[in-house]
């Protein structure tokens, strides 16, 4: 198994906040925002001066955590931090950080196309806006408190699950508590409201055409939820052993939709796929020893991600279930959370030890095997011929 970077790379940096969410920020569909929002004057000032870079994209992490609401010192905050490609470096210091007082972001939802991001807190959850400042003669990104105010997520005890589906008209919701919302997105209309749908809502995810959800409980088996009729199409078991914990959606190569479950089991780690035609299991891949603590698929449904509680970093082609890379220790506590950019290029990792690493993707080599096995067989066959020509060997004609 190869290894990644290791852990003084400029790829990983601490920020002094145990970590529980991380994504990337949508540059590009936020700066056309952004860009909206400021007068056609000052546009007209900075278009020149900045047509010699206008192609190069930018890349923004943003994290989510804290100490709680105890006397820690630890404050509770929102990060953005900027990746380099070139360097492979973070910021060292975050671009921008949104302190959040006694209230802790424990879950993360960023908004696709640039509105914002929603965060669960202890009780209820809030909405944050992207934001642009101006610092030195530069524009900075930055993130604010939101005017918006969900008040159907106010007083709804701690969310364990948040996420909108591709094209961000649909927001889902799960509780600890066990309970599943579904609403329209940004009016809140109620799609569905299921004061039950498990004991407690592990993780929630949107197929990619947004009319399935998944939905996973602390135990017992998942279930899909067609959306526009807000009712439960089919139920997923899991096995004797098995304890799912994490759920996305991909589209494979040849365009089928397949989803993917990560699931902790006595021997460790391991991936089931679903066929959703018939939302039978399709296979069972066991990927390691150590639990499994976080899990995402890329943009392009090519690889899967995997964190362990050992800290390791897991690539794995979705194709041939076979781990394309390993980083070793990426992070001295158990990763919390792992996010593909939207390009597949990268991915970001992030743990309770207080840091953040960006992990580039590498492209495993193949065919290497195969071209020594033509040779040796080359090889081997002139051997028998030179063999057969001095009469070492027996005429077989």
């Amino acid at each position: 198994m190869a290894n990644g970077q290791s852990s003084d790379s400029s790829a990983l940096q601490k920020y002094g906040i145990p970590f529980y969410s991380a994504a990337w920020v949508p540059y590009k569909e936020l700066k056309s925002k952004l860009d909206q929002a400021r007068s056609d004057d000052k546009r007209e000032e900075e278009e020149s001066s900045k047509e010699s870079d206008a192609s190069a994209p930018e890349y923004y992490v943003v994290l989510a955590g804290g100490g709680g609401e105890g006397r820690s010192g630890i404050a509770n905050a929102i990060v953005v931090a900027r990746f380099d490609f070139a360097s492979s470096a973070l910021s060292p210091q975050p671009v921008a950080k949104l302190v959040l007082g006694s209230e802790l972001p424990y879950r993360m939802a960023v908004h696709p196309k640039g509105d914002g991001l929603i965060c669960a807190m202890q009780n209820s959850c809030r909405f944050f806006e992207w934001d642009e400042i101006e610092e030195n003669e530069t524009r900075k990104l930055d993130v604010k408190v939101s005017e918006k105010a969900l008040d159907l997520l106010q007083d709804v005890g701690q969310q364990l699950a948040l996420a909108y589906d591709t094209d961000s008209s649909t927001l889902a919701v799960g509780g600890e508590e066990g309970n599943l919302r579904i609403f329209k997105w940004p009016s809140m209309e109620v799609i569905l409201n299921e004061a039950q749908a498990h004991s407690s809502v592990k993780d929630l995810c949107f197929s990619p055409d947004g009319k399935f959800l998944i939905s996973l409980g602390s135990r017992g088996p998942g279930r899909v939820w067609d959306v526009p009729s807000a009712k439960v199409v089919a139920s997923l078991p899991n096995g004797t052993d098995e304890v799912f914990f994490s759920c996305r959606f991909a589209q494979s190569r040849d365009n089928s939709l397949i989803l993917y479950i990560a699931a902790i089991t006595g021997k460790g780690g391991s991936i089931v796929t679903w066929n959703t035609s018939s939302w039978k299991r399709s296979r069972s891949k066991h990927v390691g020893r150590d639990s499994i603590s976080s899990f995402n698929v890329s943009p392009d449904g090519r690889l899967l991600a995997i964190g362990t509680t050992q800290g390791d970093v897991v690539v794995v082609d979705s194709t041939k279930m076979g781990v394309q890379m390993v980083v070793r220790k990426a992070h001295l506590g158990f990763v919390t959370a792992l996010a593909f950019s939207h390009d597949s290029r990268a991915l970001v990792s992030a743990s309770m030890d207080s840091s953040a690493r960006v992990t580039l993707i590498k492209e495993k080599k193949s065919g290497g095997s195969s071209w020594w096995i033509i040779i040796l067989i080359v090889l081997l066959a002139v051997l028998v011929y030179f063999l057969m020509e001095e009469g070492l060997l027996p005429d077989f004609d």
